[in-house]
Parts: structure tokens; C-alpha cells; sequence
């Protein structure tokens, strides 16, 4: 009985693995990614993941990007806006990641979590610089996709338009970090000054 659970165990295993593969590639790990409708923390570094992932991966073979690519001009501005929008991409779930650590006031009787209450503004702090970084990366692609703006692209136009909003300025994320790092700011104050007298 044993033996024939074990002989069918390593005929059934292989059938299930027969459909899985390897993700290789920039594009299967940004297809991973998927904005949930309510902003879990493990949700969001889940995003995260897939998408640091996806800007360390190869491109994918042009056959396979995620828009029809047919010289190669067209596939170097491609290659420039999947990394501006990834990059905006862990802009926006870092910010949410951010939001989950970070107090909206101090309120006096929070008093006895203090030290939590500041630890947790401290992991903010960090997630808002983390954006930061990824804003300036995203800076930095954008502008090399906006000197090859007159090649257009299908499919992606809401690449393009992230594009043409950063390049105009419509589209910022350094005044919504620095407004989340000023608020910050003033929350951690106010619970610094909080003491043994304030509950």
C-alpha cells in the first residue's frame, strides 16, 4: 500500500509541474504587479517585489514587450518608458506603504505607546526616502524618453502620458513626499514633547 502511494505520489508530481515556468523576464514580473483596492501593507510589498524585481530583470525578447515594437529606435524609448513607469509605480506603493506606518496626530492619550507611536514614524521616514529615490529614477528615464518623444508607441499611452506630465511638471512626487516628510516632521515633534504628564 505504501509503495504503490509512493509511486503514484512521483507520477502525479511531475504531471503538476508540467505547466509551471521560470519568470525571466522585466515584463512577467511587472505583469505580477496588480493595485489591490485596499492598501494592506504585505499587499503593497508585494507590489513592490514584483516591480524592484521587474527593474533588475533582461527586457524580454521585442517579440513579447508589452507594445508593438518594430525597429530599433522604437525598442530603446520602450525600454526608457517601462523604467520611468515602474519606477513611478514603487513612487505610489512605497507613499501607501509610507501612509500605513505614519500617525496623522498625536493625540495625548497615545501617550503610553509613544516610543511605538516614534518607531513607526521612523519606518515612514524611511519608506518616503525610498520614494524619493525611485522618484529621481523616474526623473531620469522620463527625460531620456521625452528626447524620443516623436517616436510613438501603441498600446502604452499612459506611459506616454506620465511621460509628457513629468516633463511638464504636472506631475510631481517631490511635493508630496516632502509634504508627508513635513508632516511627519511635525507629528514626531509633537510626540517627543509629550511627557509622563500628559495622559
Amino acid at each position: 500500500m505504501r509503495k504503490a502511494a509512493l509511486i503514484a505520489l512521483f507520477l502525479v508530481v511531475p504531471l503538476l509541474s508540467a505547466n509551471a515556468y521560470r519568470i525571466l523576464y522585466a515584463e512577467e514580473y511587472y505583469q505580477l504587479y496588480h493595485e489591490h483596492l485596499h492598501h494592506y501593507p504585505d499587499d503593497t510589498m508585494e507590489d513592490i517585489f514584483y516591480l524592484e524585481t521587474a527593474l533588475k530583470m533582461d527586457f524580454a525578447n521585442p517579440l513579447y514587450a508589452l507594445a508593438p515594437i518594430k525597429d530599433k529606435t522604437q525598442w530603446e524609448r520602450y525600454r526608457y518608458l517601462f523604467s520611468m513607469h515602474v519606477n513611478l509605480k514603487l513612487v505610489a506603493a512605497y507613499l501607501a506603504l509610507g501612509v500605513k506606518y505614519e500617525k496623522q496626530d498625536a493625540f495625548f492619550y497615545n501617550y503610553p505607546w509613544k516610543q511605538q507611536n516614534l518607531d513607526s514614524l521612523n519606518i515612514a521616514e524611511k519608506v518616503y526616502q525610498a520614494a524619493y529615490a525611485y522618484w529621481t529614477k523616474a526623473q531620469e528615464w522620463s527625460t531620456k524618453a521625452w528626447a524620443m518623444r516623436d517616436i510613438r508607441l501603441e498600446k502604452i499611452d499612459e506611459w506616454e502620458d506620465e511621460n509628457f506630465r513629468i516633463e511638464t511638471g504636472d506631475l510631481d512626487y517631490k511635493d508630496t513626499i516632502d509634504r508627508q516628510l513635513a508632516h511627519l516632521a511635525k507629528v514626531r515633534a509633537d510626540f517627543q514633547a509629550m511627557g509622563p504628564g500628559t495622559y
